[in-house]
This record gives C-alpha cells, structure tokens and sequence, in this order.
C-alpha cells in the first residue's frame, strides 16, 4: 500500500509540474487586459455643420454612430467659407452646410477638390419681408437684399425671376448674376450682402432673400413668414462634403447612411415643418 500511495503521489506532481510550465493561450490581438478588438476600435469624425438645421441633424445621429464605432464631434460654424477650408487642409473629416452648386464655385475659386458623399435635404430658399405683407407691394425702387456668394445670389435671382420680379438672360441658369437682369420694371435695387447678415438687415431692406439655415436661426418659419419659396423641385440639394482620401473610409460611409436613413427622415419631418425635406428615398 504505501509504495502505491508513494507512486500515485509521484504521477500527481509529475502533472502539477507540467501544467505549471505550460505557456498560456496567446489572446487574440487587442484582446489583452479585456480590451476591444482591433477592428472594434472607435473612429472619430469631425464634421463642420452651420447650427440650424445641419449641427442638429448631425447631433441627433450620435447616439446610432456610436453604437457603430464611430465618435462624431460636431463643429459650428456662422460663415460658409471656412468649413470647406477647414476640411481642405485635413483640420476636419467633413462638413455638411452647402449645395452642390456651392461646392462647385468653392472648389473653382479657392483651387480645392473636395467631393460630394451624399444629398441629405433641401431648404426651400424663401424671401421676407417686415414691410410688406405680398409680393405686390413692393414698390418701384424697392431694395431686395440678397447673398453675395455667386452660387446663392445666382438662386435668388432664379427666385424673383420666377416671381416675376426680374427676368434674366435666358440659359443663365445656376450662373446668372445682377449683370444678367434684362428685365427690371420695378427698377429693384439689388443688394449683395453676406448670406448671415440678411436676417440682421429685414428691418432696413423691402425684401431680402435668406438661406434656410440663417432664417431658422432668426427665428423666421419658411413655410409660415417666406412671402414665397422654392418648391420641391430646387436643384439646391444640400450635402455631406469630404476629401477624395476619405470619401469611401468606413467611417464615412456609415455617416452617409446614418443621415440617409429612415430616423433622419422622421427627424426632419417631425423638426422643421416642410421647412427642410428630405432629399432621399
């Protein structure tokens, strides 16, 4: 008995002893200490939006991002040249504030190539007035106040033409200017002023032409206060704008989807009351 005790004691430390020199299972990459997986790791975007409505549709998809991996810092803006700079020079992922026509005057005059990833809404374009409660009762010699960026003062000239107001040079398009007025019975006086400041100006101007975002931040309702607005039909689709290095990242992609898709559209539709529509399906 004691020489089997002797044996089996031998056999049982003969096992401690190699389960004691056995390396332990490699971990999979990124996995030590309980961390994440590699792959799993959050990305941040910073995106440049002006507040009213981009800064809060961007906001309201947090919360979805980051459940996808990705971090999304919101930047503000109250001008629209800088994000597009800002972005050029790689300071920002992207930006989403502009029209296509506007990024194609951007990329032209400052020599940048920054691309489209997406169409999210339009902002029918409107016209207001503290003056005048219709567009009959501008008298002749009226002042009308609108951007002085080529892109937006072009689709304010498009408005009053479709108003009846002016008639331009035929084939002009999104490229008209105030040197394209053949038509002009009321003798308006046209006024180029930086598309922020129009909301500032309604009490010294008859009329003054104002992007969607600077009249939401003014407190105006376009579908309530415009005197008249763009229909549906605008081409003036508003979009996210990256680089060509980052156009197709994964991050990216699943910002365009997240403000592609059917809570966006909810989101819109229950915030801004036909003042902002959704540009997708």
């Amino acid at each position: 008995m004691k020489k089997m005790a002797t044996v089996a004691l031998s056999i049982v430390l003969a096992v401690s002893l190699a389960a004691c020199g056995q390396k332990p299972a490699e971990q999979p990459s990124g996995q030590q200490n309980g961390a994440a997986p590699a792959d799993n790791k959050e990305v941040t975007l910073k995106v440049g939006a002006t507040a009213k409505p981009h800064a809060e549709i961007l906001n309201a998809i947090k919360p979805k991002l980051k459940e996808e991996g990705v971090n999304l810092e919101v930047k503000e803006f109250t001008d629209y040249v800088q994000p597009n700079v800002q972005v050029f020079e790689k300071q920002l992922d992207a930006n989403f504030f502009q029209h296509r026509p506007y990024l194609e005057q951007m990329n032209k005059d400052k020599s940048m190539d920054l691309v489209e990833v997406v169409g999210v809404h339009i902002e029918p374009f409107g016209a207001y007035s503290k003056k005048i409660k219709s567009v009959d009762e501008l008298k002749d010699g009226a002042v009308v106040a609108v951007p002085n960026d080529p892109s937006n003062s072009a689709r304010a000239l498009l408005l009053l033409e479709k108003n009846g107001l002016i008639k331009l040079k035929e084939d002009v398009g999104v490229n008209g200017t105030v040197k394209d007025i053949v038509e002009n019975k009321k003798n308006l006086e046209i006024r180029e002023l930086e598309a922020a400041m129009l909301p500032r100006v309604l009490d010294e101007v008859d009329l003054a032409l104002i992007n969607t975002n600077y009249a939401l931040e003014a407190g105006l309702v376009p579908t309530k206060d415009a005197l008249f607005i763009e229909d549906s039909n605008s081409p003036y689709v508003n979009i996210l704008v990256s680089r060509p290095d980052n156009k197709d990242s994964e991050a990216m992609q699943k910002l365009a989807n997240a403000l592609t898709s059917e809570d966006v559209k909810t989101f819109i539709k229950n915030t801004y009351n036909d003042a902002v529509v959704p540009a997708f399906e």
